[in-house]
Parts: C-alpha cells; structure tokens; sequence
C-alpha cells in the first residue's frame, strides 16, 4: 500500500510518499515540500500548491491520501491558511477517486514515537529511523508528512480511512474470544462429590 502525506501549510506544505512493506515495515519513496510566495494573493498561493499536489499524485499514484487534521489555534490566520490547503489536498484526492483519511498531530506522535506529546525532533528522529535514512528528514513540515503516511499504514482496523470489515464481522481477537467462549459451554461442568450421609446416633 502506498499512502501520501500532507502535512498543510500556506507557505510550506509537507508532502511525503510512503510504501508499506511485509514485517510492518516501511519504505521511503519520495518527500519534499510545495512552496508558495507569501508576496502573491492567497489565491494564487493555493493555485501554486494546487498544482504541485496534482503532480505528486499523478506521479505517486497513491492508494490513500492521509491529511493532518486541523484544529483551531491562537494564531487564527495561520489556521486559516492551514484548512484551506488541507481543503485542496482533500479536494485534489476525491477528483481521483483517492481515499482520503486524517489524522491528528497527536495520533501521528503516538503512532511513530510512541507518545501523543512528542516534540518535532523526536518525530524527525523516529522518522528517519522507521525508513532507515541516512539523516533526519528537514525541514519539519516534510519529516510531519512522512509521519502522517507511517501512521496511516499503522493505523488500527476500522480508524478513519482504513478498511471496514464486513458488517457482523469478527476482529482475530474477538474470534478467539469467541472459540474460547464456545469451548466453555461444550465442556462439561464439574459436579461437586457427594456428602457422606450424618450417622445417627443410637
């Protein structure tokens, strides 16, 4: 499976390509950034990172694209920016029939770090070691869109994005659950031994 990351920004917008391998491996394939003039109007600011994410997705194919999800900060322009961008990219998949998934900055911590509060050099560290790089990925916009794509490959059976499983079915854990569960009822239950009868006394 391969999965494109896009860690949205107006200015720098992260974009990181990633394939999964056997052994809950996985494998870079291509990273790097959109870039757009802070001089030029928002439009046509969009346009340019637009245009580039339609280029990556011609060029990737990707099976799935993974967005981070975006929350309401302090800064209110830059969230701004952030969710239109995120819109695009969105947009951009569902022309061509892509899945779209998203995750939180903290889903994707916890996924490649193993904590939800990791800071941007523990990201880039794990990043780097997940896809066996030579350096850490900079800068942290394009290691956030690799971690983005990792986390979606590693995410748990029916998360946002991920492959539903038929109505009525069973997880493998719940299925062992179930056989043990079975196996109880079928096994015949223990009768406690009989009590001596009281001797009577003459």
């Amino acid at each position: 499976m391969r999965v494109l990351g896009v860690d949205p920004g107006l200015t720098r917008c992260g974009l990181g390509v990633v394939d999964s391998l056997p052994g809950r491996r996985v494998r870079l394939v291509a990273v790097g950034l959109a870039r757009s003039d802070p001089a030029l109007g928002v439009d046509q600011r969009l346009l340019v990172i637009a245009e580039t994410i339609d280029e990556w997705l011609e060029r990737h194919a990707p099976d799935t694209v993974a967005v981070e999800r975006v929350f309401a900060q302090h800064n209110m322009h830059t969230v701004t920016g952030t969710a239109q961008v995120a819109g695009i990219a969105m947009l951009a998949a569902a022309r061509r029939r892509i899945p779209v998934a998203a995750h939180t900055p903290s889903e994707v911590k916890a996924a490649v770090t193993g904590t939800g509060a990791a800071h941007k050099a523990q990201v880039q560290t794990m990043v780097a070691r997940l896809l066996d790089l030579p350096e850490r990925p900079r800068p942290a916009d394009a290691a956030d869109a690799l971690a983005l794509a990792i986390c979606h490959l590693w995410r748990p059976a029916g998360a946002l994005g991920a492959p539903q499983r038929e109505p009525g079915a069973l997880t493998a854990a719940q299925r062992t659950w179930a056989a043990a569960e079975q196996a109880a009822r079928r096994r015949p239950t223990p009768r406690p031994p009989a009590r001596p009868a009281p001797r009577r006394t003459p």
